[in-house]
């Protein structure tokens, strides 16, 4: 809590991180300075309204409040307990969901809660390959997922590199799964929820849906949503929904009360009320017309950068996109993704590295590129600017390892950024 008054020599300090801390200071400036002077295409990263950030830095990161709302092992906590319930109350309405949890920390500490929620450690659950789009909690062997769980990983067509139902039924049939993850960090395409939903009752097993990137989608009406269809949904609340970075999850109401058990007390000790408020901030920007507004233009924007991309010769994941998100494949180039990604940054674009189906690559270095459009589209871009920029990227392309013409691109890379919003 910052005390303002009474200033003591037992006190924390009472002014600004600036004069408080100008080392931290400048280094925090020079990062919002390369925010607004680059071209932020990582598909997981957005920028956070002022209000949401205002939550976020308040004075309610002092309160410990244990437990849930109404059932606390701390006192003092009245307040923060209409904070949380007014959080909880406005998920459920955001998404339609029977029951809610706010407080995971973040995405993949959700993602435990539920896998601890649906089966037990040495069950078997099946996800999708990390390499086909999937994410470290889905399975990996280096996650707890894949470490305390019996996995069977599912994959995406080869023809078409959109996901392979044929073999997730088959594979259900022989393996007999207790859980089915559908949600991905690196998939390009809508999600067939009603075919994961018939796949996992014909082997009685539960449906999973993360929707960790995709949740501003569902919530802005621009993606289908998983909630009639999945047993338990897991989020982050930073990426397309534009908030804090955080966890949340959905559940039908036969599983709220062992989601809460997962999250607290067997995962998590006191949650971080800051970070609750600032959830409950978010959601109730993403039930604005605004909101809905935007979370199209994100879809318009992909789109736009995916047709661009390959009018200029790339190959594309899948063949496009329906989401936020798109990823190139460079198994034509003589350069890797890391390569790629690199020569894109000192042109002032920022992106990330990405597996790909039928990956040669070690993750290192990787086939692929991954380009994602909340950040700009936050910032104001729009399809015009998208194709710009997919123009650029063509041309870093021609030049990865001349430091000369990257700088070059990069003025063209400025110009632009200098034309959208800036951050606060």
């Amino acid at each position: 809590m910052l005390i303002t008054s009474v200033p003591s020599d037992v006190t924390p300090p009472a002014g600004g991180l600036r004069m408080v801390d100008p080392e931290l200071s400048r280094l925090i400036e020079r990062d919002r300075r390369r925010h607004n002077q680059t071209l932020n295409l990582i598909a997981s990263e957005n920028y956070a309204s002022r209000a949401v950030l205002e939550a976020l830095a308040s004075h309610l990161n002092v309160k410990y409040a244990e437990g849930y709302p109404h059932a606390r092992y701390y006192q003092g906590v009245a307040l923060v307990d209409d904070i949380e319930s007014l959080a909880i109350e406005r998920a459920r309405a955001l998404f339609g969901a029977e029951h809610a949890n706010v407080q995971p920390y973040s995405g993949s500490p959700a993602n435990m809660a539920a896998l601890y929620t649906l089966a037990k450690p040495g069950d078997t659950i099946m996800g999708m390959d990390l390499s086909h789009g999937g994410h470290l909690t889905h399975g990996s062997r280096v996650s707890f997922s894949g470490i305390q769980f019996n996995v069977v990983s599912y994959h995406v067509r080869q023809d078409s590199e959109k996901i392979d139902f044929d073999e997730v039924e088959a594979l259900a049939k022989e393996r007999r799964p207790k859980v089915i993850i559908a949600g991905y960090s690196a998939y390009p395409r809508e999600i067939d929820w009603a075919a994961f939903r018939r796949i996992a009752d014909l082997v009685g097993a539960k449906l999973l849906a993360d929707i960790a990137h995709i949740a501003g989608l569902v919530a802005g009406g621009a993606h289908s949503s998983p909630i009639p269809y999945a047993d338990v949904i897991t989020s982050t609340t930073h990426k397309t929904l534009r908030g804090p970075r955080g966890g949340l999850i959905l559940c039908r109401a036969e599983y709220a009360k062992d989601v809460d058990r997962a999250v607290f007390p067997m995962l998590q000790g006191g949650p971080h009320l800051q970070q609750i408020a600032s959830k409950a901030v978010c959601f109730h920007e993403a039930q604005s017309e605004a909101f809905r507004a935007y979370a199209r233009r994100v879809v318009e924007n992909a789109r736009a950068l995916a047709d661009r991309l390959q009018e200029r010769s790339f190959s594309l994941w899948a063949g496009g996109t329906d989401n936020h998100l798109l990823v190139v494949k460079l198994f034509d180039r003589d350069f890797t993704g890391a390569a790629f990604a690199a020569a894109l940054e000192q042109a002032g674009i920022i992106t990330s590295k990405s597996t790909v189906p039928g990956e040669t690559r070690s993750p290192r270095q990787t086939s692929g590129v991954r380009f994602g459009t909340p950040a700009l589209t936050s910032r104001g871009a729009t399809p015009d600017d998208m194709r710009r920029i997919g123009d650029l990227v063509a041309r870093v392309a021609e030049h990865v390892g001349d430091p000369a013409a990257l700088r070059c691109i990069g003025r063209e890379v400025r110009a632009i950024a200098d034309g959208l919003a800036r951050i606060a």
